[in-house]
């Protein structure tokens, strides 16, 4: 367990570092671009994105999975990997094709045919990029998803911006990620060197562990996605613009604090699949430790969405606030049994997995539907908040059925976490009221985010540690942090004990 958490540490260090760095990068290109192209440019694209990830769900296959999960791939297995992966992005770009003029006709904008045609070109690319690779991840080697998260995103984001500068469209949106994904296919190749060769010969084997992840990742996907057409049919393209970019950045601080030890939980508990208790209690701390971070995280952006928006995106941009500051929170609290996907698919359960996906989808559509239907916008972000509550239940009562974990044994790990992040909430709601919100330069919205920021850490912190010396000191995420802490003192202060 010491050797697995340690590789998993090393790992969550280059995928955070990657998820630092390209977070800095779309954090900077969302605010440019948001000055630079108009709301409804956002929502066009949203569509078009909405169809592809959509599409893209259903015929995911799963294969990068199933390759982790295998005792020992061959070279062909890798060969039936591409050939499968490439014959995947092949159909897929076809049915997005003809699926663009019934799309353009349902929402009357004739532009939607090019911008999935042109969207259908980097499925195909991305399609063919190297299975090998992820030899690396099953050895909890991670580096080399740093150079490929990085030299994506920097593409990405220098192409897009300087396109959005010179063709004032959101051309430049759809544009720039394909030249990103070009050049992450690449650098693939690159990082490990690989020579492909059709093949199919261990199509069904892999297929047996995929099939389940496929459906649940299909249900999942139109689950998620269903509510950008709703508002896209219901509300307009500017509305979408604002619920889009609102929900991008209300996940931002939870989904980057959680997939560096997402990417790396499981093959590390693929490793320890076949001893119970190591596995529960590996995923116990995996989990423990992401909800400490991940609270604060998301609902400090709560907390300053305000005076963020107004200085960096503009007024036009107001009517994301509330999206941001409802979502970022209930985003936050999902991660309580949010690693349930990872615990699943270490013990080779992807049918269970199926059948959360498929209970929640006949859960949390009607209530989006419902609660779009008869309130719009904001009967909408109440039914994601409900459902987002629901999910995560459900998620802890599948960690339940998987490792025989209780509801109250998974939730009592992060009680501190909860009452610390609440009395952080407090205590910034307060010293907002009595200093006021910043309206002024960018410089004095910066400098109201610092101190507010600086002030939630402390209250948070303090709190955590009030709370954990008063349990008596038990093993929990306190624990982790300052074992964390300690082993980074060591390394950079050479002979400290």
């Amino acid at each position: 367990m010491t050797t697995i958490a340690s590789r998993m540490l090393s790992g969550s260090a280059w995928l955070s570092g990657a998820r630092i760095v390209t977070n800095i990068l779309s954090f900077v290109s969302t605010i440019v671009l948001a000055r630079l192209l108009a709301p409804a440019d956002f929502g066009i694209v949203a569509l078009g994105t909405t169809l592809m990830a959509i599409l893209s769900s259903i015929t995911e296959i799963s294969l990068s999975q199933a390759l982790i999960q295998h005792r020992n791939p061959t070279e062909e297995h890798f060969h039936t990997a591409w050939t499968l992966n490439g014959l995947r992005g092949i159909v897929l770009a076809l049915i997005m094709c003809g699926a663009a003029w019934p799309m353009a006709i349902i929402y009357e904008d004739n532009r939607l045919i090019p911008v999935v045609c042109v969207m259908a070109i980097g499925v195909v690319i991305s399609g063919l990029g190297n299975p090998r690779r992820i030899m690396f991840q099953k050895k909890l080697i991670f580096w080399q998803e740093f150079l490929l998260l990085v030299t994506n995103r920097v593409t990405m984001v220098v192409s897009t911006i300087w396109l959005a500068i010179v063709w004032d469209s959101y051309w430049a949106l759809i544009v720039g990620v394909l030249l990103g994904q070009l050049v992450q296919t690449l650098v693939s190749y690159a990082i490990l060197p690989f020579l492909p060769r059709p093949g199919l010969n261990h199509a069904r084997e892999l297929w047996s562990f995929s099939v389940w992840l496929t459906l649940g990742q299909a249900i999942n996907t139109i689950n998620w996605r269903f509510d950008q057409l709703l508002v896209g049919g219901l509300l307009g393209n500017a509305t979408l613009g604002h619920y889009a970019v609102g929900s991008n950045l209300a996940q931002v601080p939870t989904r980057e604090t959680t997939n560096p030890i997402r990417q790396t939980l499981f093959p590390a508990l693929s490793q320890i699949a076949d001893d119970p208790p190591r596995l529960r209690q590996g995923y116990q701390r995996a989990q423990a430790l992401i909800t400490l971070v991940a609270l604060p995280m998301g609902i400090g952006v709560a907390l300053v969405a305000d005076t963020l928006v107004l200085a960096a995106m503009g007024s036009k941009w107001l009517p994301a606030v509330p999206i941001i500051q409802a979502l970022s929170v209930i985003f936050a609290v999902q991660t309580i049994g949010s690693m349930v996907s990872s615990l699943g698919m270490a013990r080779g359960h992807t049918k269970l997995l199926f059948v959360r996906d498929l209970q929640m989808f006949f859960i949390r559509l009607p209530i989006i539907v419902a609660g779009t239907l008869m309130f719009g916008l904001a009967g909408l972000i109440g039914a994601r908040v409900i459902s987002g509550l629901i999910g995560t239940f459900v998620n802890m009562l599948v960690v339940r059925q998987l490792v025989q974990l209780g509801v109250w044994e998974q939730l009592a790990v992060n009680i501190r976490s909860l009452v610390s992040a609440a009395a952080m909430a407090v205590v910034v709601l307060l010293f907002q009221r009595t200093a006021g919100l910043a309206d002024g330069t960018l410089m004095q919205a910066v400098l109201d985010i610092a101190a507010n920021a600086a002030l939630g850490a402390v209250v948070y912190i303090a709190a955590n540690l009030l709370l954990w010396r008063l349990a008596g000191r038990p093993n929990g995420p306190e624990t982790e942090l300052i074992g964390m802490a300690a082993k980074v003192i060591r390394r950079l202060v050479p002979g400290r004990a």
